[in-house]
Order: C-alpha cells, then structure tokens, then sequence
C-alpha cells in the first residue's frame, strides 16, 4: 500500500521530515501547507511537491492525506490536533515539544483518550540507526539489568532535552515513574519555538528500583568545542554489568572481557535514515492497531509529565511522587517562582 502524505508547516524543521522520503517507498509527499507563501513555495520547489495550500481545511477535503507532518510551534498544536482529529486524519506525525505548560498537556491527554487519529510525537532521535543497535543491545541484556541512566543536552528541556529524555525512557524500558526530585531556573522562549527554562535537572525514580539524571540547559556537560549548543545531546546507561552511551558523533559499549568498543557516526546521516524509520513506523500502525509508534501521543505524555513534576519540585522544593495531576496554572506559577516579570497566574 502507499500512503499519501501531508507536510502542515513548511518551516525549517520541515526540511528533516521532507528529505526523509528520499528514503520512503510506501508513502509519498503529495502537499504541503503554509500561511506564508514564501515558505511554501520554497519547501514545494524544493521536495519537489505537486500540491500547494494556504489553507489547511482546503488541503484536508482535497487530498485526504493518510499521514500529516504537524510541523508547527508548540503554541499552535492543540487545535490543530484537535482539528486533524475531526477531519479524520488516520495518523499523525507531531514535531516536539508536544506541550509548553500544564494546560495543553491535559487538553491532549483527553485527545488521546476520544480521538481515533494515531498520533506520534517526532522523536527521530529514537530511530536512528546508532540508538537501535544499542537499544538492542540492551534489550538482548548484555550490560546485565538497567541501574541507572545519565542524560543530558546542553539546548533546553523543550528543545533538545525532550529527546534525551524520550531516550531515557526508551533504554529504561518505559517503566512507570515513582518520583521527580527537580530544579530549574531561568525561563526563556528560545526562537519563538520552545519556551521553557534555561536550565532543569531531575532525578527519577522509576518502579523497580531504575534512577536516572536528566540535565537541560545552561551547564550540561559539553564534549566538543566544534558543536552548536543544539548538539550536545548524549545518554549513558548502566547496567549489573556493563554499559552503553551514546553521543552526538560517537558511541561506546562495554565488552565482556572488560574492554570497551567505540565509534563514530555522521549525525547528519542518522538522522534523515531516523525520520524515515519513524514514519515507516507510523505506515506499521496503521496496519496494526497492535503495533503502535513507541514514540505515541500517551507515551509523549507520560514523558512531558516528568518535566511538569520538575516544575512543581522547584516552585514546591520537594520530591513529587506519581501518579501526579498537575494544576493547569502551573507555567505561570513557575515563571512567577523564577522571576519572569508579568507572569503571576
């Protein structure tokens, strides 16, 4: 079967989920959709897409894509969710950070509840080809049981900490949480795309006994003077007896004779061979209710409530212990704590 695709935001972020088709032969890009025209243009030239559109309910009725790229800000997406929902859309693919505060995280905790549209936040990070070996090897357990983890990104939580932290997640094996212990500062809304604090750090506690550090931000740890900070990204897991990391350019894993085996890899690279992974992923769902994305909407979540905790644990200074339901005022009352002039509710 091939699928019929939709890119909804042609801005830069869409270029990673365009060029991944190059990659893609059960689906294919057939319109994209902008309000600046300008930008629209230049992503249909540019991929070499048939159909363009300045208006999203136009594009819906005439195409009916099986698969649309939400590439929008954060700010944008719970109503074009919520629309994309309606309209029937059987699948899809929203950019990260899936929130920004409490509020849209629980408008999109009912969605995920009533809506028949399967949604996957696009954590490509998770597909790459690197990650997937490793995440084998872990699985198959050749570092021994997961004891703990270390991740970190020097760009912010709503920007490249997300990643790390779905990483987190994912070599854990989605373990339920237990408790946040967090603390943050700052707040900034960095390129108009993701607003969050400068820095945020959090110790996890899963059931089972798994813990693990999540760093963002202003002082996570830097490995080469070459890299924008947006590429400081890297997760260490340790296991009964062993280990694996993964960076931006390398990785490593422990032997059992006591060596280590490392190398590199071409971030660039991994990256387009991940984003077409995770739509062929989305392609797998819709063709088995059993299969779902690892990266789904309720797993994204689940995700985004461990950085809602870490608010709270800063305001309240005090561990939060799940199952948790946070008050939807609480992104004012977080930028009231830090200092964010105007910001009281």
């Amino acid at each position: 079967m091939s699928y019929t695709c939709a890119l909804l935001g042609c801005g830069p972020r869409s270029k990673g989920h365009a060029r991944a088709y190059e990659h893609i032969t059960r689906g294919r890009l057939v319109a994209c959709c902008d309000l600046d025209a300008d930008r629209l243009a230049a992503c249909a030239d540019e991929y070499g897409i048939a159909s363009r559109y300045g208006d999203l309910d136009e594009m819906l009725k005439v195409e009916r894509p099986d698969v649309v790229h939400l590439v929008t800000p954060p700010t944008l997406r719970v109503d074009l969710m919520k629309k994309l929902s309606v309209a029937g859309v059987p699948a899809v693919i929203v950019e990260k950070p899936i929130c920004v505060g409490a509020d849209d995280y629980k408008a999109l905790r009912e969605l995920a509840h009533s809506s028949r549209t399967k949604f996957t936040v696009n954590h490509q990070l998770r597909y790459h080809p690197r990650v997937l070996e490793l995440l084998d090897s872990v699985r198959k357990g050749e570092i021994g049981e997961v004891r703990f983890l270390d991740a970190s990104a020097v760009y912010p939580m709503p920007g490249q900490g997300v990643h790390v932290l779905d990483l987190l997640f994912s070599f854990a094996g989605y373990p339920e949480v237990e408790t946040v212990f967090g603390a943050s500062s700052g707040y900034d809304d960095i390129d108009g795309r993701h607003p969050g604090p400068r820095t945020a750090e959090s110790l996890i506690t899963f059931k089972g006994g798994i813990r693990a550090a999540l760093q963002a931000g202003e002082g996570a740890p830097k490995y080469d003077p070459d890299i924008p900070s947006w590429g400081h990204k890297r997760i260490s897991v340790y296991g009964t007896c062993g280990f694996v990391q993964w960076w931006m350019r390398g990785w490593e894993r422990s032997l059992p004779d006591g060596s280590v085996e490392k190398g590199t890899h071409v971030y660039a690279d991994e990256d387009v061979v991940g984003q077409a992974t995770l739509t062929n992923a989305v392609f797998d769902w819709l063709e088995n209710d059993e299969k779902p994305c690892p990266t789904n909407l309720s797993v994204a979540l689940d995700e985004w409530l461990v950085i809602l905790a870490g608010y709270v644990s800063t305001v309240e200074a005090r561990p939060v212990g799940f199952p948790f339901d946070p008050p939807d005022d609480l992104l004012g009352r977080f930028k009231s704590f830090v200092g964010v002039v105007g910001e009281s509710s």
